[in-house]
């Protein structure tokens, strides 16, 4: 099953990795804390993870528009 990122902000996907070419941990997960864990990863029921992160356009938004930080989401 794979690794599926996809933007917080806007929902595009960014990228896939197929998990059999991949381990969890060369990724860098096991160094998250408790709460990125919780707010960055999601375990899909037919063994896809999903994890949230930040794609190009929203992250050029965010850095012409700082005060988007305050925000949970700017882009509905």
């Amino acid at each position: 099953m794979p690794i599926i990122y996809t933007c917080r902000h806007c929902g595009q996907k960014v990228g896939q990795l197929d998990k059999k070419d991949v381990d969890a941990s060369m990724l860098g997960i096991h160094k998250l804390s408790e709460k990125d864990l919780k707010d960055m990863l999601l375990s899909k029921q037919n063994g896809d993870l999903h994890i949230q992160t930040i794609c190009e356009s929203c992250e050029s938004a965010l850095e012409a528009h700082p005060h988007y930080h305050e925000l949970d989401h700017f882009i509905h």
